[in-house]
């Protein structure tokens, strides 16, 4: 497993629940209504993946940094 996740919001698709907020407040925030990670790039971590899965829109994308394969959401 890498040591490094690259996390991405798609801004189209967002709806602003604020559920990836409400799972990872330390990982995501909303700016003007939107999802935004707080960093790009950050440490493995299953809230992470939690917070990806739990979009209802599949608006966030989780990725291995190294092989750019899709960890989140689950297909």
């Amino acid at each position: 497993m890498s040591t490094e996740w690259r996390v991405g919001v798609d801004a189209r698709r967002c709806v602003g629940t604020g559920i990836c907020a409400g799972t990872a407040p330390e990982h995501f925030h909303l700016v003007d209504g939107l999802s935004a990670p707080l960093a790009d790039v950050v440490a493995p971590a299953e809230v992470i993946v939690d917070a990806a899965n739990s979009c209802p829109v599949e608006a966030i994308m989780v990725r291995d940094a190294t092989d750019d394969r899709l960890i989140a959401p689950e297909e």
